[in-house]
């Protein structure tokens, strides 16, 4: 599957090398993007994408909750990306490099510099992503027992950087946020272990949740109902959990009327939630309560977290969110902050530490020209994966006008970055490397005594040396 070409009305011959930094979604829609591009202009163009991570696509693999079935889908199309382009064809009867090349477990910056870069490549694009929690600016946040949610998502998705075990001790946890993020921690965190088992969670993950104490997840919103940054599907799925109950307050609900809704999702979304509203008080063993109109205030505890403090809010006639003056207290053992990612810096290059962005106009690095960015390294950590697709078309579309009008310096190496980092003994990963790690977590699903589709490698060192046991094709 490949993404949109960019079009041009007089295209003209282009000879491009380029490197991507990140090998996510953005950083394979920008590569598919531009390979396609280069191709329509009947020229060539030799894309090294850069992964810090030894596996590539980024938080598809490590930032989503693995009991979403429509990922596997995501993930296919972005292999199918990445394998369009096989080789180079420069006439030589024995080609000697892939179209669009991966380079994992190699972080720019550490393994390889940005001058390195851009001295090796014609451009280069920065698309990072963001991995890292936004900042809840409240007392008590570091209390232990707080934590945040894309600490929290990256070990039930088997990051290979976070610890093998996470306390789970806690009956009573609050979830702070209203958005996708939030619903997936507040899901995982609820949901039965034996619901997870046919998923493709790690074994020291699925250890963990077996054991977990959690009886009641508490999610708290800023806002109300009608004001969710929710989707349907995500909505339905908590509603799908076996043995865990709805709880809703009628009070968060007064004044919201689903026919009122500003567009059909919202409409869907709200219906979604009356239903629920109206069902009968439930037995199940656990429950997943949803609180709106709620503004954090404080974390407290004695050396631990022991509850939370949140100020009741509302809407003033112009929508403007206000506070009420009234506080309510809930007892919980845990805190997940789901208030937001920020995004990951490249050494060297340009940063906007206030927005947690590279500054740019349009994809285009401000006073650095050769230099892009896309994805949420661009614009922050907003929007879905159509977001992505159409973020990397205007950055490529740039790339490609700066190409044509020949405002792209040609590089001052002509040596290969692989002879760079062989020199320096960096034990990089490669496209072959990957799909035999893919094979081989598909073979350990096989044989695992829950018959799973695939079992994940934890362990970084473990990864790199499965893949590194297959051919390093360059």
């Amino acid at each position: 599957m490949s993404t949109t070409p960019v079009s041009s009305s007089s295209p003209r011959p282009l000879a491009l090398r380029v490197a991507i930094v990140g090998a996510g979604p953005a950083g394979i829609y920008a590569g598919n993007l531009l390979a396609n591009a280069v191709a329509e202009r009947s020229g060539r163009v030799e894309i090294d994408l850069f992964e810090s991570l030894p596996a590539p696509y980024g938080l598809i693999r490590y930032g989503v909750a693995p009991d979403h079935p429509r990922i596997k889908g995501i993930v296919s199309s972005l292999h199918e990306m990445l394998d369009a382009f096989p080789v180079v064809d420069d006439g030589d009867p024995a080609p000697t490099r892939r179209t669009i090349r991966f380079i994992g477990n190699v972080e720019v910056g550490r393994d390889v510099s940005l001058d390195d870069l851009r001295e090796r490549y014609h451009a280069v694009i920065l698309a990072t992503g963001a991995i890292r929690d936004a900042a809840l600016d409240i007392p008590g946040v570091e209390l232990p027992g707080s934590y945040g949610a894309a600490d929290f998502v990256a070990w039930f998705d088997g990051h290979p950087d976070v610890a093998r075990t996470w306390p789970l001790d806690a009956s009573s946890v609050a979830v702070i946020g209203n958005g996708n993020v939030a619903l997936d921690v507040a899901r995982v965190l609820a949901k039965h272990a034996v619901d997870l088992r046919t998923t493709e969670v790690p074994d020291n993950v699925l250890a963990g949740l077996e054991s977990s104490a959690v009886t009641d997840v508490h999610v708290f919103g800023r806002r109300g109902p009608a004001d969710i940054k929710f989707t349907p599907i995500e909505l339905r799925e908590l509603g799908e959990v076996r043995d865990v109950d709805i709880v809703l307050h009628d009070e968060d609900f007064d004044g919201v009327d689903p026919a009122a809704a500003t567009n059909n999702q919202l409409k869907v979304m709200l219906r979604t939630l009356n239903g629920w509203r109206d069902r009968p008080a439930g037995t199940a063993s656990r429950r997943l309560h949803l609180h709106f109109w709620h503004a954090p205030v404080a974390i407290e505890g004695d050396g631990r977290v022991e509850s939370i403090r949140f100020e009741r809010t509302r809407a003033d006639a112009d929508g403007a969110l206000v506070r009420t003056g009234e506080f309510r207290d809930y007892a919980v053992q845990a805190v997940y902050r789901a208030v937001g990612y920020y995004g990951t810096r490249v050494v060297d290059a340009p940063f906007d530490e206030a927005r947690g962005v590279v500054p740019n106009d349009g994809g285009r690095v401000a006073d650095e020209p050769g230099l892009y960015a896309t994805g949420w390294i661009k614009r922050g950590p907003v929007g879905l994966i159509g977001h992505t697709k159409s973020d990397a078309l205007e950055t490529i579309t740039h790339l490609v006008a700066d190409a044509e009008a020949g405002l792209l310096a040609d590089p001052a190496s002509d040596e290969d970055v692989l002879d760079v980092l062989d020199a320096d003994g960096a034990e990089y990963t490669t496209w072959d490397g990957w799909l035999a790690l893919d094979a081989h977590e598909r073979r350990l699903g096989e044989t695992h005594r829950h018959s799973r589709e695939r079992v994940k490698v934890v362990p970084r060192d473990e990864q790199v040396a499965v893949s590194r046991d297959g051919a390093l094709v360059r």
